[in-house]
């Protein structure tokens, strides 16, 4: 008897585990839901323009099973940069931590709302510099193209000034 039972309770328990981690597996949070996809409008690889004269290039790709965009920033004159952008389901906001090849960061966190994407942040004073609002408003315009436009403004002003208004226009794969 006690050896029936012991296999009989080996099995069951056995058994449980089995359907827990399959419960937990499919508990998995993914990253499928429609917040997660607000940013999806600026994939791809992008020409960028500023009135008129190139600024670079840009290749943001989705990463990590659709968890994050990562952007890829290659400028006219030789600067490169990159970015990692993801929403977090916790504070409900979309967060950007960009990084240059001089070791320039910002960090910015946002919201999608009317129709575009706007991300802010502010760095803390320098050497150089006060302290520094940033904000980055992202449009999707009708014809495909996206407008990104970079304000800034110090600490305790209310007055943005532009520091990038750059046209995105998506490159022709070869052979088109």
């Amino acid at each position: 008897m006690t050896r029936t039972f012991a296999l009989t309770l080996g099995v069951a328990l056995l058994l449980g585990g089995a359907y827990s981690r399959s419960a937990e597996e499919q508990a998995r949070p993914t990253c499928k839901h429609a917040a997660s996809r607000q940013f999806d409008f600026w994939i791809g690889q992008w020409r960028v323009t500023e009135k008129g004269k190139l600024a670079g290039h840009n290749r943001i790709e989705r990463i990590l099973d659709g968890c994050a965009l990562l952007e890829n920033w290659t400028g006219a004159k030789g600067g490169e940069g990159k970015s990692l952008n993801f929403f977090d389901r916790d504070d409900g906001l979309w967060h950007q931590t960009w990084i240059d090849r001089s070791g320039g960061a910002l960090f910015l966190s946002g919201k999608f709302e009317n129709g575009a994407m706007r991300l802010q942040g502010a760095q803390p004073a320098s050497d150089k510099q006060p302290a520094t609002r940033h904000r980055i408003t992202w449009t999707a315009l009708p014809d495909g193209s996206v407008r990104q436009l970079w304000e800034s403004t110090p600490v305790g002003k209310e007055e943005w000034a532009t520091q990038f208004d750059g046209l995105y226009v998506r490159e022709k794969a070869a052979g088109d």
